[in-house]
Parts: structure tokens; sequence; C-alpha cells
């Protein structure tokens, strides 16, 4: 040390008579120009700091040209919390009285600075101004504060409160493409700006992407808190589908679940819907670590995957794999299975895990007997079908309306029993059931072809009653109904309606009018609907009897 203390002055204090060549370390020179620059900067700096007004300052710099990148300078070179004020009075004083459009970068510079000395409402404000001038430009706001976040020794707040100022300008999708690209760049928010996102975006009712925000929160880990869950369930109740997924758990825990729980299952089930099961099932891991969803409810959300994209041997070895780890059977699964053989026509099986189902005290639900009823409506097992519905009124349950109507359509209007299904359609809807336009138009089909025109009147009534709106294939059932009795005036009183409600008259619907007229004597009429049904470009078939 004490060598290096006598070295170093040594190397320093040359003489001016040593002959030894020194080498001089030359600084570039400013020009003219920049030297004016600077001094003009830390004139207006020391004029800030020294409080100056509005007025002082105008007559001070009122000559004094501002450019964007003079502005810039100025404001870097108050950038230090101590200065963020007499910043934001530079950025509104060259604004207002300088006529200066501040651009991009001056704006997020001086949000920046405002953030670090958290001035957080001056801040806010700015931002909603920039974002507001730029709103069609997605990513030029988030890419100059990136690009200053540095050179102004900023903090990552500063994102935060871009994104929830995105979120209560209501520019949502804007905001969520942002939150990804930070994420891009290393910047993860914070759970506050997560749950400011979810707040608004769920007060729009826009859920598909409430859903998505969700579930982005899940997969960079920034996991729910109670204000989260609360505004989820909210999303669910405003959708309608709380209580879907309510009654959901309860078949398959038995137990109610907690709202996190019931969020995070919807979740899942969600993606798996949409066949997105890879992330899906990424998604259920990360849960599970963190207790946010039950095994027992995992194992059946497995199920139901395997069930709906992959094979029922593989989703019934996870369903025994659940059982020999100490799990009960549940509704849900068995549910799941009986459904798979019903759509594949092993009518048999079903029966026998319906079987099962009940042997281990578990009861079956409205599902359950609506996939039963259609499975044995595809099959042609009737009589099955109807017990089916019988034994699920005696519960108090109702079959729904797509079961109902796939039953009447394939089994009991075909097989000319259209009388029991009209009295089973009587005492349904006196338990709850709603029927609709094809509950009405199956039984006025099924009742024309019997040339009952009294019934298909009647239930031509009730559907105006209940302000279902009959279609074509009511009409067609209605106008032929009354040909064959004769009653012509009512059958073109129908065809008047439909052209006041512009429902597109078929072929069918002219040519059973045109034979009518025909085989009555009034070939007059009959050549007037045989020329519009001509008009409106349809051609007349071989059953059409009148040509003129």
């Amino acid at each position: 040390m004490a060598l290096l203390r006598r070295v170093i002055p040594s190397l320093v204090s040359i003489s001016t008579n040593n002959p030894v060549r020194i080498t001089h370390v030359h600084r570039p020179q400013l020009t003219v120009g920049e030297a004016k620059s600077n001094s003009n900067i830390n004139m207006v700096c020391e004029s800030l700091r020294r409080g100056l007004n509005w007025d002082a300052l105008n007559k001070r710099f009122g000559s004094l040209e501002f450019s964007e990148s003079f502005v810039s300078r100025v404001l870097l070179e108050l950038k230090k919390p101590v200065d963020a004020k007499r910043a934001l009075v530079f950025f509104h004083w060259s604004a207002q009285c300088k006529n200066l459009e501040h651009g991009v970068a001056s704006y997020c510079i001086t949000i920046h600075i405002l953030v670090g000395a958290r001035l957080l409402m001056d801040a806010r404000s700015l931002l909603e101004s920039t974002l507001k001038k730029n709103a069609r430009s997605r990513f030029l706001v988030v890419d100059s504060l990136l690009n200053s976040y540095k050179i102004t020794g900023s903090n990552p707040q500063v994102f935060d409160l871009l994104v929830q100022t995105y979120s209560k300008l209501r520019m949502f999708e804007i905001g969520f493409d942002v939150c990804c690209y930070l994420e891009e760049h290393g910047f993860s928010l914070s759970l506050i700006s997560f749950n400011t996102m979810l707040h608004f975006v769920q007060k729009s009712d826009n859920y598909p992407l409430v859903w998505k925000i969700y579930e982005h929160m899940i997969r960079v880990r920034k996991y729910p808190n109670e204000v989260s869950v609360n505004v989820m369930i909210s999303a669910l109740c405003k959708e309608g589908a709380l209580q879907k997924f309510v009654d959901m758990l309860d078949r398959i825990h038995e137990k109610r679940c907690s709202p996190v729980v019931i969020v995070n299952t919807c979740m899942i089930f969600r993606m798996l819907e949409e066949g997105r099961l890879e992330q899906g099932m990424l998604i259920l891991k990360r849960l599970l670590q963190k207790n946010m969803i039950l095994d027992t409810i995992s194992y059946s959300l497995i199920a139901y995957a395997k069930v709906k994209y992959g094979t029922i041997d593989s989703a019934w070895e996870v369903y025994e794999e659940m059982l020999n780890r100490g799990f009960h059977p549940n509704a849900f699964v068995y549910t799941l299975f009986i459904g798979a053989h019903c759509a594949g026509g092993r009518i048999e099986e079903a029966n026998k895990l319906m079987q099962d189902m009940e042997n281990a005290g578990l009861m079956p639900y409205d599902e359950t007997f609506n996939l039963l009823i259609a499975g044995c409506s595809k099959a042609g097992r009737l009589e099955e079908g109807l017990r089916f519905c019988e034994r699920m009124m005696k519960r108090g349950l109702v079959p729904s309306c797509w079961a109902f109507n796939l039953m009447m359509a394939g089994n009991l209007c075909e097989s000319g029993v259209v009388k029991r299904a009209n009295k089973m359609l009587t005492l349904l809807i006196d338990k709850g059931f709603v029927p609709d336009e094809i509950t009405y138009t199956n039984l006025i089909s099924s009742y024309g072809k019997l040339g009952e025109i009294q019934q298909v009147l009647k239930l031509y009534y009730e559907m105006e009653y209940r302000s279902l709106s009959p279609g074509l294939l009511v009409f067609e059932s209605l106008i032929r109904g009354l040909c064959q009795c004769g009653e012509l005036e009512k059958a073109e009183k129908c065809l008047r309606i439909m052209k006041d409600r512009s429902i597109t008259i078929s072929a069918c619907v002219y040519e059973t009018l045109i034979n009518s007229y025909f085989e009555k004597g009034d070939e007059s009429r009959a050549s007037q609907l045989y020329n519009e049904m001509v008009s409106t470009g349809l051609k007349p078939s071989c059953a059409c009897v009148f040509h003129p």
C-alpha cells in the first residue's frame, strides 16, 4: 500500500521538462447550438426551482422555441421526486403557453416522474389523456413507457396504473392485451390491477373476457383473493350459471363447496368444454398445488374430459383410480358414463349403470333421466323412454325440452300415439314444464296426419296464447287439415297470416290449396294461386293436379 501511495503521485505529477511523450484524452466539444440548448435547459430548470409562475416564465422564455426533444430533456433534468411537481408545472405550461402539443414520449416521461413521486392522481390524469388520444395505437403508449422506464429510474407501479386506467376507461380488450404484453417484457401486474380489470369487465357484462383474465391470473401465478372470487361469483350470477355449478358440485362432493372452489371448477369446466384440454390440465394442476380445488372434483373433471374427447375405457380407468384412492363414487360421474353409453346406442349398459347408481345410494337427477330418455328415443325404445319420463315426474322432476321433443318426434308421433303424448304434455305443464315451438309443431303435425283438425286448431291457439311463433311446419299442418275438412276460407286466412308475418310459403302449402280449390271446382282461384306460386320461383311437383 505504501508503494502505491508513492507511485500514484509520481504518475500524475510529471514535470513539463520530462522528455517522455504525454498522451492527452480528448473530449468531444459541444457545438454552439448544443451548448446554448444545455444552457437554456439549465435556465428553465433553475427558474422552475425558484418557483417562477407562468407569467414570469413567459417573460423569460417567451421567445425560446421548444421542440419535443427539448421538452424531454428538461423533464429528465427534473426526474427526481423532489422536482416532480416542477416537472408537471413545466409540462402544462409548455403545452398552454407555448402552444406545444406534447407527444407520447413527453407524456410517458412525465408519468414516470409523477409515479416515482407518488403523485398518482396527476399521473392517472395524464395517462387518461394520452390513452384517449392514442386509442387506435394498441401498444404505442406502453412501448413509450417501456422505452423511458430506465432513464427515468421508474418503478413497476407505473404499469399497474396504466392497466388500471385502461380498465376505468372501459378499454378492456386493449388493457388485457397490454397486460399480456408486459408479461412478455418481464413485468407482472399486482393482484390489485387484476382485480380492477375483473371488476370493470364484469360490470360491462363481457363474461368471456372476465374468464380469460381470471385464467391468465392463474397461469402467471397471481392467485385470487376474496375480492377476486367475489367478482367472479357476481359474474356467474349475472350469467345465470351459478346454480348450475353449485348443483354440479353438490353431486360430486355431496357437500356445499366454498366460493373459490365453485369459481375454479367453473373455469376448468369451461376450458374443457372449449376443447382446451392441455391448458385445462395445466391450470388444474396449479389449483391442486394451492389447495384451491378438491381432489374428488379434479378426478370427476378429468373423467368428464376423457368421456368427451377420449374413450369410455380411459375415463373408467380414471374413475377406478379415484375409487382406489378412497374417494366415493358420485352421481356426476355415473351420469357421464350413462350419457356416453346412450350416445353410443348401448342402452342395456346405460340401464345397468342406472341400477348400480341407485344401489350405491346415489340419486339420479334431471340430466341422468334426460340422457336416458334421449337414448331410448334414438334407439326406438318407446316404452322405456316413457317409463323414464314417468319416473321423473314421480320424483318431482320434468324432462328437458330437447329430450321430450326428441321422444315425441322420434317415437310417440310416428307410432300414432299422439294422444298419449298430448296427455303427458298436459301433466308436465302442470309441473312447470315449458314447451317450445318444436313441442307444439310435433303435436300439430301428428294430429294433422290423423285428420284431427280441432286438436290442431286448439294447439295452434295455445301456441299463440303462450306467445310462441308458429313456423312453416305448423302452418303446413294447419292448412292441410283445414283443406281436408273443406275449410278453405280458414286455410286462406292462415295463408294471409303467413304473408303478414313474412313466413316463407312452401310449395306444399300452395299445392294443398290449389288442389283443394280445383277439386271444389273453383278453377279461377286455383289458377291465381298457381300463378302466385310460380311467380315466387317455386316449381309445381307431380302432386299438383292443377295445370293451367
